[in-house]
């Protein structure tokens, strides 16, 4: 009697333990993939012309999970023409002021719907001229948590966003480039920046053991601060197959893990900043098909960003 007791009571406890493991391995997999993906609004601005920029970005619920998504029924603007230059291809996590749509200057009261769907659920962002969504260098810097706890400087002020200048030919006024699958692409990129802000790490002070700690858990959910320093990064922002770039490149997205390579990682430092501001990067594609290519250089508070597109033969 007293052995079938110590049975079942190891029975049970092994029972336990795989509910357990289960449960945590279901966890894992439900910030990694299979969540869905929200576009969002950002704000506007005016433009010089009288016209208005609406600003956009997203935040894709999972991890790891990176979905190519075509323009169509499952990716689209309305009223209007359902290509306004979204991205087709969507990393991780957040990503804020991902691209601009530029609307005429009589747009009024109007809105503006990008919708997508992912995972079976459908999300829409909606954009209009309300007073509240107006944007500025000021409102970018403080959202993307590179200002810190309310810090506005004459420096913060004084900032103007890089510029990023792919060099090589043009086609038809935009950067065009041909390669074959499995060829290597070299992209020479100038990226001219005034300096500001000042280089700044993250406030958080961690112990070793607390880094080591923080390693083992699950990525956080919200950004707890960005790491000043200019860097250059390119991504794929269209295109049918993978594309791998060499060296890798600093994430655009907000990575907040410890040691991840984006200046929302705790340990993140900015990559060297070649002295004639000249940036090398290789694109191999494993597919063919057009791709475009999404190059953003970040001060640590204002962005420029500047697009080529691959056309890739097998």
């Amino acid at each position: 009697m007293i052995q079938r007791k110590i049975n079942r009571i190891g029975y049970a406890l092994s029972l336990f333990i795989v509910i357990a493991i289960s449960s945590a391995a279901s966890a894992q997999l439900s910030y990694r993939k299979g969540a869905e993906l929200e576009p969002g609004y950002e704000g506007w601005r005016e433009n010089e012309d009288g016209t208005f920029s609406f600003i956009f970005g997203y935040m894709n619920e999972n991890w790891e999970e990176q979905p190519d998504i075509p323009l169509g029924e499952n990716n689209f603007f309305s009223p209007g023409d359902q290509d306004r230059g979204q991205p087709t291809h969507f990393l991780p996590r957040r990503n804020r002021f991902t691209f601009e749509v530029v609307v005429p200057a009589d747009w009024g009261d109007r809105e503006l719907v990008w919708t997508v769907t992912h995972n079976g659920e459908t999300n829409r962002a909606y954009a209009t001229l309300v007073t509240d969504y107006t944007i500025d260098n000021m409102v970018i810097a403080s959202e993307t948590g590179s200002l810190g706890a309310g810090t506005s400087s004459p420096e913060s002020r004084s900032n103007i966003p890089p510029l990023v200048s792919i060099q090589g030919d043009t086609l038809n006024g935009t950067q065009a480039r041909r390669v074959r699958v499995g060829e290597e692409l070299l992209i020479t990129t100038h990226v001219a920046d005034d300096g500001l802000p000042k280089p700044r790490t993250s406030t958080s002070s961690q112990s070793a053991t607390s880094v080591q700690e923080r390693m083992m858990r699950p990525p956080r959910r919200t950004t707890v601060g960005k790491t000043n320093g200019l860097y250059l990064s390119w991504n794929k922002y269209r295109g049918p197959g993978n594309v791998n770039f060499d060296p890798p490149q600093v994430k655009v997205w907000e990575d907040t893990r410890t040691s991840a390579n984006s200046p929302w990682g705790a340990l993140w430092t900015p990559p060297p900043t070649p002295e004639d501001g000249m940036y090398e990067v290789t694109a191999t594609f494993d597919a063919p098909g057009t791709y475009l290519l999404w190059a953003r250089g970040d001060d640590g508070g204002l962005y420029h960003d500047q697009y080529v597109t691959v056309t890739v033969s097998p």
